[in-house]
């Protein structure tokens, strides 16, 4: 048999809908936030990627050569604290981006696009090796 316990009203006196969080304006806008940040990231890559004359381009371009590898490696340290895991992988998306330069510009083939193109696909790769990685040793990666 299950003890069911009371819930008490918040100590602020806002009323909590069945899943915890608070109806309107104070409600998680996490989702909204995510959402803003994919379509900035996508939309620096589609602007340095077509070689763009747009003001946008520089700023967007660099958030998303920033995101990317910052939430690829943000998955895969998900037993840190989020403090932690952010510092880690902004300092982590950092190395990528100057291994990446440094590596394109040892090798005399520096370009925009390339490097677009560079980070992107390391970045993809940490994520389906974190997502095999996961299904391998039998935890499942939830969203």
């Amino acid at each position: 048999m299950q003890t069911l316990g009371i819930n008490s009203p918040s100590s602020d006196g806002a009323a909590r809908d069945a899943e915890g969080a608070r109806p309107g304006p104070g409600r998680d806008l996490s989702p909204l936030l995510a959402g803003a940040a994919t379509a900035i990231g996508a939309a620096g890559a589609l602007l340095a990627l077509t070689d763009s004359a747009s003001a946008l381009r520089a700023p967007c371009a660099l958030f998303f050569l920033l995101a990317a590898p910052a939430a690829a490696i943000a998955a895969t340290l998900r037993g840190l604290d989020p403090f932690g895991r952010a510092l880690s992988a902004l300092a982590g998306s950092v190395v990528v981006n100057m291994l990446v330069a440094q590596g394109m510009l040892a090798v005399h083939r520096w370009s925009v696009r390339g490097g677009v193109v560079a980070v992107t696909s390391l970045s993809l790769a940490l994520v389906l090796l974190t997502l095999i990685g996961g299904r391998i040793s039998g935890k499942h990666v939830q969203s």
